[in-house]
């Protein structure tokens, strides 16, 4: 089967061919005609598996039927670099066409977003948040009267970040005749639940399947004690065993000092995580796409929507705690039927959490170890200081913070203190000493110039 046989609008297959497309994939070739005939969709999609055309090309295809300017499709995405890749694929394709898009996210300014609304863009794609906070604006300048197409995707990521009270907010405000598109990579209960509410007799599409990563994933431990995992994953590196690669770790903290020992060892790398601003993760992800960095150094934000063409390798430097979390990270890889490998650096504390894994997926991983590497020597430095540690540094560094302010609070008091008593010798004792040399009366008026006493007519100076 080829895109040409699944009856969308010539401008998109031409976007399609341009961007050098063979063949939809699976999830496009099952759910595209459905969705392109305007049933509802609850599909079963794992990450990589080209599910943002799968939503995307029947929805245009349905706004390029009947044009008309008002905001007719929205896509409700989990994280902000979701929301900018999916608002990525649909400029490529709806390059031919005059349909529009725009992203909604937080972490940037809220006017050129508001202007979006206002010039009724065709597609929003929007984070729940962010497209609340617009929705309680004042004067009321977003309009979904017309909308036609809801998408929800990766909606049991939204589910795990706390979004579903934000979700039935934002349904709320949507009109009841429309068509939904539900795409989740697991189906938990909640998630049924929640397409249940939303769906009507919805086309499903993978339902039943068990989540797995990609077929052309090849994946690999690297059993590690805890202390040596950073030296192991520089030698992996520098043996290029590694190429480019987006390593993942437990915690923003663990992401911070990981590139910290990076940076040290001279390995280009940038860091993406919760802490950083928009633009600092808009350039850190830049910078890797481009090359200029080889190592993107993540928390599981980038664990979905972030994709990188080519990318040779995924690294979980920690083990996840949940399953699913280790499919979404290795889908970084082979996407869209390419090939990649995934490493998982295991240390004896994770090997339950490997288990769980290895069960997920239905089957055990191959274990490796690197020769010529020493997995008995002990490390320069630690890599994680234990969280009590961290925090009686902090408590440290206030009260010494605390000090220094009191000191120097003394020492102001202090100056303050010889700067009145030097200006109380100065004025309060002078005085009595020039009186009593002056033979005069303290109060005795002066002349013109200070030359003592005015005179009155006819005196003479003594």
């Amino acid at each position: 089967m080829t895109f040409d046989t699944l009856g969308l609008n010539p401008a998109l297959l031409r976007a399609v061919h341009d961007l050098g497309w063979p063949k939809p994939t699976d999830i496009q070739r099952d759910a595209i005609p459905a969705a392109r005939d305007g049933k509802d969709l609850l599909a079963c999609a794992m990450t990589g598996s080209g599910k943002t055309a799968g939503f995307l090309l029947p929805t245009l295809h349905r706004l390029l039927q009947s044009p008309k300017r008002a905001t007719r499709a929205l896509v409700l995405a989990p994280t902000r670099e979701l929301a900018a890749q999916v608002h990525a694929d649909l400029q490529n394709l709806a390059r031919h066409t005059n349909l529009k898009g725009a992203a909604i996210f937080g972490g940037v300014g809220m006017g050129p977003q508001e202007a979006a609304f206002r010039n009724k863009t065709d597609v929003i794609i929007a984070t729940p948040g962010r497209l609340l906070d617009h929705l309680s604006q004042p004067g009321r300048y977003v309009d979904f009267s017309a909308l036609e197409v809801l998408v929800l995707d990766e909606a049991d990521r939204m589910l795990d970040m706390g979004f579903l009270p934000d979700i039935k907010r934002v349904l709320a405000q949507l009109p009841a005749k429309r068509q939904t598109l539900f795409f989740s990579a697991t189906m938990p209960k909640p998630i049924v639940e929640l397409s249940r509410v939303m769906l009507q007799n919805p086309a499903r599409i993978n339902v039943e399947r068990v989540a797995l990563p990609a077929t052309g994933i090849e994946q690999a431990v690297w059993p590690v004690k805890e202390e040596l995992k950073a030296d192991l994953f520089i030698a992996l590196l520098r043996q290029d065993v590694i190429g480019n690669v987006i390593c993942f770790t437990r915690t923003k903290h663990r992401s911070n000092r990981l590139a910290d020992v990076l940076t040290r060892a001279g390995i280009p790398n940038a860091k993406i995580h919760g802490n950083r601003s928009q633009n600092q993760r808009t350039e850190a992800l830049a910078d890797f796409k481009s090359g200029k960095v080889r190592v993107l150094v993540a928390t599981d934000i980038v664990a979905r929507g972030i994709d990188v063409e080519a990318l040779e390798h995924v690294v979980n430097f920690d083990v996840p705690h949940m399953p699913e979390d280790y499919i979404h990270r290795v889908g970084r890889t082979a996407r869209a039927e390419a090939t990649g490998e995934a490493f998982t650096l295991v240390s004896q504390e994770e090997e339950n959490d490997l288990r769980a894994i290895e069960k997920a997926i239905g089957r055990k991983l191959n274990r490796r170890t690197l020769p010529g590497f020493d997995y008995a020597h002990r490390p320069v430095e630690r890599f994680e200081v234990p969280i009590a540690e961290r925090i009686a540094a902090i408590r440290a560094r206030k009260a010494e913070d605390r000090a220094r302010a009191k000191a120097k609070l003394e020492r102001r008091e202090q100056h303050q203190r010889r700067e009145g008593a030097r200006g109380a010798s100065s004025t309060g004792g002078s005085a009595p000493a020039g009186q009593a040399g002056s033979g005069r009366a303290a109060d005795a008026p002066r002349g013109p110039r200070g030359r003592g006493p005015r005179r009155g007519p006819g005196q003479r100076p003594r």
